[in-house]
C-alpha cells in the first residue's frame, strides 16, 4: 500500500466505503470502531481479553495521560503500546475536548490552553506543539490535532471563534509534524451545526495535508437528527483519498448514517459505559440486565452472539452478578458489548463490498425501532 498513512478504499456502495488505512502498527480496516482505552486501558478488560476481540484501532487520551502517569513514564517503558499490553495500532485525541470539559482555570490564547489538573490542581500549559510531542513520543499511530470543542447549543460568536483558533493551532501542529514525521497526524474540522463554518474550517485544513480528516464537535447536545443531517452534508466533503473520522458518536443509528455518509472511524465510551451501568446491546435490542424479567432467564443475553459471556453465561447469573457488585460482571458485560460493536462494524464493512449495504441498514434500523416500540 506504499508508506504508513496511505489510505485506499477498497469498496463503495453510494457514499459508504469500506477501506485500509497503513499505520506502523497494522493495517486498520473500515469502516471501523475503536473502543475507548482513555487512560491507556478500556475500563473492564485486561490486555489479553482485548486482544482476543480484535478491535482494528484503540483509542487514548493524551490529556489523560499527560495528567496520570505524565508521558515521560509512557515514553521511558517503551511508549504506549508497551506501556498498555496492546500491539495494534493507537489513535490518541489531542486532550482538547477533555481540556475544555474537564479541567479548572482554563485561559485559551493563541498559544494554547493554562489549565488546572482536575485530579491535583497542578498548572498545565498545553500548546500546539506541546501537544503534538507528548504524541510523538507516547509512540502511537494516529495523533490528533489540538482543537476547540465547545458544547452545543453555542453561539455563532463562539463557533466563529472556536473555528479560528482551531484553524491556527491546526497549523502549528502540521509544522510541529510535518507528513512522514513521528505519526500520521489528523486535523479536525469544528463549526458546530453552522455549515458555512464547517466548510469555512474545512478549507482553512485542507493546504495543511493532514493524513485524515476529522468531524469534530458532534454528540455534544444537539438533537442527533441535526448531526445525521449535517454529517450527511459535510461527511461527502472530506478529502476522497483520505480516513474520515465521526469523533465520540457512537449508538449503533449514528454509526449507520455516518457509515452511509462515508465516515470510516468511531469512536465512543457508549459500549463500555453502558456495559458497566447494566445495559447490554443486542440483536434483539437493548437487554437491562436488572429486570427482575431475568431473575430465573435461563439464556444468554443473545442467542445469535458468538462472544465468551454468550457462550457461558445466562442473563440469570449476569443479572446476580450486577446486582451483587461482583467485579467479574463488568468484564463479562465489556467482552459482550465490544464485541457486538466490532462484530456489527466488521459486517458493516462486508456488506459494502457485497454491495448489500443499504439492505443491511434498513434492516438494522427497523430492528431498532421495533426494540423500542416494544420495549
Amino acid at each position: 500500500m506504499g508508506r504508513n498513512g496511505t489510505f485506499r478504499v477498497v469498496a463503495r456502495e453510494g457514499f459508504a466505503r469500506a477501506g485500509e488505512l497503513e499505520t506502523p502498527h497494522g493495517i486498520v480496516r473500515t469502516p471501523a470502531f475503536m473502543p475507548v482505552g482513555t487512560a491507556g486501558s478500556v475500563k473492564g478488560l485486561a490486555p489479553w481479553e482485548l486482544a482476543r476481540l480484535a478491535p482494528e484501532m484503540v483509542l487514548a487520551n493524551t490529556y489523560h495521560l499527560l495528567l496520570r502517569p505524565g508521558i515521560e513514564v509512557v515514553a521511558e517503558l517503551g511508549g504506549l503500546h508497551r506501556f498498555m499490553g496492546w500491539s495494534g495500532p493507537i489513535l490518541t485525541d489531542s486532550g482538547g475536548f477533555q481540556v475544555f470539559s474537564l479541567a479548572q482555570l482554563r485561559r485559551v490564547s493563541q498559544e494554547g490552553v493554562l489549565f488546572r489538573s482536575h485530579i491535583d490542581g497542578t498548572e498545565f500549559l498545553l500548546t500546539p506543539e506541546s501537544c503534538m510531542d507528548a504524541q510523538r513520543r507516547l509512540g502511537v499511530d494516529v495523533a490528533m490535532a489540538l482543537d476547540v470543542c465547545p458544547a452545543l447549543p453555542a453561539s455563532r460568536e463562539t463557533l466563529e471563534q472556536a473555528v479560528k483558533l482551531t484553524g491556527l493551532w491546526a497549523r502549528r501542529c502540521r509544522q510541529a509534524l510535518p507528513a512522514g514525521e513521528g505519526p500520521l497526524v489528523f486535523g479536525i474540522v469544528q463549526g458546530g451545526l453552522e455549515l458555512d463554518l464547517r466548510r469555512q474550517a474545512l478549507e482553512a485544513l485542507l493546504p495543511l495535508d493532514f493524513d485524515g480528516y476529522a468531524l469534530g464537535g458532534f454528540s455534544v447536545g444537539e438533537p442527533p437528527e441535526a448531526m445525521w443531517q449535517a454529517v450527511g452534508v459535510l461527511a461527502p466533503e472530506l478529502p476522497e483519498d483520505r480516513p474520515r473520522y465521526l469523533m465520540g458518536v457512537g449508538t449503533v443509528r449514528d454509526i449507520l448514517e455516518a457509515v452511509a455518509a462515508g465516515v470510516d472511524l468511531f469512536d465512543c465510551v457508549i459500549p463500555t459505559r453502558n456495559a458497566r451501568n447494566g445495559l447490554l446491546h443486542t440483536s434483539r435490542g437493548p437487554v437491562v440486565v436488572k429486570h427482575a424479567r431475568y431473575r430465573g432467564c435461563p439464556e444468554p443475553p443473545d442467542p445469535q452472539c458468538t462472544c465468551p459471556t454468550c457462550q457461558t453465561c445466562s442473563l440469570a447469573y449476569l443479572r446476580h452478578l450486577y446486582l451483587a457488585r461482583e467485579a467479574a460482571y463488568v468484564v463479562l458485560a465489556t467482552v459482550h458489548n465490544l464485541h457486538f460493536y466490532l462484530t456489527l462494524m466488521r459486517q458493516v464493512r462486508s456488506a459494502i463490498i457485497d454491495g448489500r449495504f443499504a439492505e443491511l441498514r434498513q434492516g438494522i434500523s427497523a430492528d431498532l425501532a421495533a426494540a423500542v416500540e416494544a420495549s
